[in-house]
């Protein structure tokens, strides 16, 4: 048998940390995320790169930033010269495959990876033929029709990932016989991408029923008022979400709650292969997902800003036979270092050009001292986004965490400035006042260091130009998609709420 371990890197789609019982929700029902935390590593303060899928899944995959790969946006495509994870994986032995979701724009629909199983809903291609989402249609974006069209019924992705989840066992078991049979001795190399608890907010009726009723309101629900900061008026009103009614806050939540506990089952089947076949204990297992959810929490839905709710990820960093069982840090993470930290832990080449830290001094205790409590995050959106810009008008928004200080830097506004520790749901805009003012410029200096938005601005129009084109031609040449999973429309119906 290799010294190496076996590999299973589990990413799911928009799921707030904070719902996970493991983080401290006593409503939600997550008994395999929870037990993944007993015998391994939770962080608790795990930042994502962006807060929406495509620049954080990019991120994630490369240790770069949005800003050093290129990926701002949901339409931009990451250079295939930008070696991966997978990549360095490979070069060490494994053989990395990719089951269900990962968002690739382009051609290259591997970057990395030796094999895929179960491709993305949408078109590999930008350009190509979208998901037809049938009678939830428009649902799945960030618009008001996914709080008004909430309930129970069944939503496309819950399908999608219960064909990831059987083509994830169906892998495993195989490998796991190939090894008893003396077939192989390699360790595998898993990544697996689920959609789930990604709106619509539509979960199977037997699961909703179990949570109506028991879900409660949004802490922190907040009225849009004067005093809202002018971006988040402009997005909450952009997005049709002025006023919410308590009906679809119940529905949505409840909905949302159903789907989390059904990702949870379905992370169950997988890991009780690995229990099953006494693979566990040479498994490192990884567990996070591309960007949080605000369920109501500060009147705002799905992602897209800096608020805690959206910017935080889960991460469970499990591996019974070298790291600590039930640990927890309070460190202040990115998900770029649990690239850098996965690597680390394989012994796999570090990536050039990747910002990332190994987190396994913080992990071991042997530097954790040293652990410096900064990271970032960036929203940027492009000219022509019906769904995130308005016009010719686009953001270019980043965010600095150091230590307990928070600060949202949105170009052309005033920032917001918070102290989670004295303030952890952000109720108070420290911006304005003069007592934090040196923290303020301190934060300002560090969040705007090697990051003009200017320049950003103009990168992004330059790729928006280009992308027009990629468009185009997809359009007009309907390449096949090689790696793409058939959603068809009728899996998605809302039946009742």
């Amino acid at each position: 048998m290799s010294d190496r371990p076996n590999i299973l890197f589990i990413q799911s789609d928009q799921h707030s940390p904070f719902v996970s019982g493991c983080y401290g929700d006593d409503v939600i029902e997550t008994p395999t995320l929870d037990a993944l935390a007993s015998s391994g590593v939770i962080f608790d303060n795990a930042y994502c790169a962006s807060p929406i899928c495509v620049p954080s899944r990019m991120s994630m995959l490369s240790g770069r930033m949005p800003h050093e790969n290129g990926v701002w946006t949901n339409s931009h495509i990451l250079d295939s010269g930008i070696p991966t994870f997978a990549h360095s994986l490979g070069a060490v032995g494994y053989r990395p495959v990719q089951i269900g979701r990962m968002h690739f724009n382009g051609t290259d629909q591997l970057h990395g990876f030796a094999e895929r199983y179960v491709g993305d809903h949408g078109p590999n291609m930008i350009g190509g033929t979208p998901a037809d989402h049938g009678s939830l249609e428009g649902t799945a974006g960030p618009s008001r029709v996914s709080l008004e069209k909430s309930g129970y019924g069944q939503s496309a992705y819950e399908v999608h990932d219960e064909s990831v989840t059987a083509a994830a066992v169906e892998f495993l078991e195989k490998h796991a016989a190939a090894l008893g049979s003396g077939d192989t001795n390699e360790p595998f190399c898993v990544a697996i991408g689920l959609m789930l608890p990604h709106q619509p907010f539509v979960a199977r009726k037997d699961d909703y029923d179990h949570f109506k009723g028991r879900v409660p309101p949004p802490d922190h629900p907040e009225a849009l008022t004067e005093s809202t900061h002018p971006y988040l008026a402009w997005w909450r009103k952009h997005a049709g979400i002025e006023e919410v009614t308590q009906e679809e806050i119940e529905r949505s939540r409840t909905a949302y709650w159903a789907l989390t506990s059904s990702l949870d089952r379905m992370l169950g089947q997988i890991i009780g292969v690995l229990e099953r076949n006494n693979l566990l204990d040479d498994t490192l297992i990884v567990y996070t997902t591309d960007h949080g959810e605000q369920v109501g929490e500060h009147g705002l839905w799905w992602k897209q800003t800096f608020y805690e709710e959206a910017a935080r990820v889960p991460m469970i960093v499990s591996w019974p036979n070298q790291l600590p069982q039930g640990m927890r840090s309070t460190r202040v993470v990115s998900q770029i270092d649990l690239n850098a930290t996965i690597l680390d832990l394989v012994d796999a080449p570090a990536l050039p050009g990747s910002s990332g830290r190994t987190m396994n001094g913080i992990i071991n205790g042997q530097g954790a001292d040293a652990w410096d409590d900064t990271i970032f995050v960036e929203y940027c959106t492009e000219p022509g986004d019906p769904a995130h810009s308005e016009g010719d008008r686009a953001w270019q928004n980043r965010m600095v965490r150091r230590g307990d200080w928070k600060l949202s830097y949105y170009h052309g506004f005033e920032p917001q400035l918070f102290n989670l520790a004295a303030d952890p749901h952000e109720m108070t805009d420290l911006a304005g006042d003069p007592e934090h003012a040196e923290k303020r410029e301190e934060l300002m200096r560090l969040v705007l260091q090697e990051w003009d938005p200017e320049l950003i601005r103009e990168q992004i129009e330059q790729l928006t130009a280009e992308g027009a084109v990629l468009k185009s031609w997809a359009s007009s040449v309907a390449p096949d998609d090689e790696y793409r999973w058939d959603l068809k429309p009728e899996m998605d119906h809302l039946d009742g709420g």
